[in-house]
């Protein structure tokens, strides 16, 4: 069996793989125009900035031999690599490295770079001096982990450096690939030929960074709120079409199955309203045609009774006055007519139990009474039956349809299974319902059949006559008189061999005084 995909679930993969590729096309658009500094602002620059500042403030209080396993440590902790370069291409600490042509090139920067570093410092002085005078006799001193104070000796002057918001450079490079993110930093008068001004680059092998290019969890947040509300706000729409569409599947498969007085009753303005009226439609004029059908049948079977009778009488009578010679060609007649009596029967009980339903009046059968009637009916001598009961069961029913089922069953398990083992009528309760089995050892039917046995005038073998086989209708009264009864009926092959017809019957709640 094929394993079946929920409409809803196609709707709801379907829209969500439709935001995600617009979500796609949205990221690479932007970043065609404005490139990897989108990537790299915000909460991610400051991420990045902290980082830095943390690395030069512990870089200051370490001797410069230190450096090296400074930032061998920091990289290790962050995923990324750190090193220090000045601004001619000049690593100063940390892991060698070789630097592309394009990174050593933003290292040199415009040529205004000292004037844009002093833009973002904030002067404090007694005296009417400019930074830019200022600045090349400032000793830095930290002052905590977010700012840096930077005094002039012997003065009230002094600047405030905020830790760098955002990093000089964002570059992507090839062969191998690189992410190089550059971020100013300020030593201080260090000496030993040190500048105070470097850059720290950020190396990574991809876009994640370890994480602190691409943080996962604001991300993670806003695609769980954007699934929320995208399946609430949805929901009603899918819901009420998988609803309609469920409500329908199972009209028409009762349709299906011969419950013609089924309706969907499906109260919609669209497509689907559509459908579910056409639907009701068409139960209706089915239900219509086939009960129409099924009276035709039942008067033209009852008509018939009249003269088959008189028939008969007369094939007596002829039986009675032939010859030796003609006798054996009454015989063969008496049997054609006992035949078509026969067929005329099941025809007129099939029409009875199949128009009797809408104004039948169920009440509470003895289950054993009627198993013990019909097994007295159509039991043989050479037949063994085998009756197993629980208690004393009471189902909702007709005690002539139920009785006429339960026959027929068991004349059918006589005729193919009789001589091959027991035939076993077991009832036992489950929740709310009556469970009647009538169990053979016989061959079984072929699974390809096993569906279409209930179906009037069915044969599972073609060439079947009324010698090997009835007229095809036994199991269909069986059908039609249970489902009468409100109960339904199936059938399965048994291991290693036979056939298990199970009728599933209201069980008959007792009065309370």
């Amino acid at each position: 069996m094929k394993h079946r995909f929920p409409l809803y679930l196609k709707i709801v993969l379907w829209f969500f793989l439709n935001l995600l590729l617009l979500g796609v096309v949205g990221f690479f658009f932007f970043a065609g125009q404005f490139g990897l500094d989108l990537l790299v602002s915000g909460p991610v620059a400051a991420r990045i900035g902290v980082a830095s500042e943390a690395i030069t403030s512990e870089l200051r209080t370490r001797s410069i031999s230190d450096w090296n396993a400074v930032l061998e440590s920091r990289s290790s902790a962050y995923g990324v690599k750190f090193v220090m370069f000045k601004d001619d291409g000049t690593q100063i600490a940390g892991e060698p490295t070789l630097l592309p042509q394009e990174v050593k090139q933003s290292l040199r920067g415009p040529p205004d770079r000292g004037r844009r570093w002093f833009g973002d410092i904030r002067f404090h002085s007694n005296t009417n001096e400019s930074p830019e005078r200022l600045a090349p006799e400032l000793v830095a001193m930290p002052l905590h982990h977010s700012e840096t104070s930077i005094v002039q000796p012997g003065t009230n002057s002094f600047f405030r450096l905020p830790p760098p918001s955002r990093p000089r450079f964002v570059l992507h490079t090839s062969g191998p690939t690189r992410y190089w993110v550059g971020m100013p930093v300020f030593l201080g008068d260090l000496g030993n030929g040190l500048p105070r001004f470097c850059t720290l680059l950020v190396v990574s092998h991809n876009l994640y960074g370890g994480g602190l290019f691409f943080d996962v969890k604001p991300i993670a947040i806003a695609g769980g709120w954007i699934l929320l509300f995208s399946v609430l706000f949805w929901f009603p729409l899918v819901r009420g079409i998988t609803h309609s569409l469920a409500k329908m599947t199972a009209a028409t498969e009762r349709i299906a199955q011969g419950g013609l007085d089924v309706r969907v009753r499906i109260r919609r303005r669209d497509e689907l309203g559509r459908l579910g009226d056409a639907v009701d439609r068409m139960a209706e004029s089915l239900h219509g045609f086939v009960t129409g059908q099924k009276r035709f049948l039942g008067d033209t079977a009852h008509e018939l009774c009249t003269p088959l009778a008189r028939i008969q009488m007369v094939v007596g009578i002829l039986e009675q006055r032939a010859d030796e010679t003609s006798r054996s060609y009454v015989q063969d007649l008496r049997d054609e007519v006992q035949h078509m009596s026969g067929l005329v029967s099941e025809l007129l009980s099939f029409s009875k139990a199949s128009l009797a339903g809408p104004a039948l009046k169920l009440q509470s059968v003895k289950v054993r009474e009627i198993i013990n009637q019909a097994t007295a009916r159509e039991a043989r001598q050479d037949s063994e039956i085998k009756i197993e009961i629980d208690g004393e069961p009471e189902a909702i029913g007709d005690p002539e349809l139920l009785q006429r089922a339960v026959a027929n069953l068991i004349r059918n398990a006589v005729r193919y299974a009789g001589d091959k083992g027991p035939i076993t009528i077991s009832c036992t309760h489950e929740p709310e319902t009556i469970v009647l089995k009538v169990t053979d050892c016989g061959p079984g039917v072929s699974e390809q059949f096993l569906q279409r046995v209930f179906d009037p005038f069915f044969r599972v073998d073609e060439a079947r006559t009324r010698e090997s086989g009835g007229v095809g209708l036994g199991l269909t009264i069986v059908k039609t008189c249970v489902e009468a009864c409100q109960g339904t009926v199936s059938c399965r092959n048994r291991q290693p061999s036979g056939l298990e017809v199970v009728l599933r019957l209201k069980e008959a709640r007792p009065v309370l005084a």
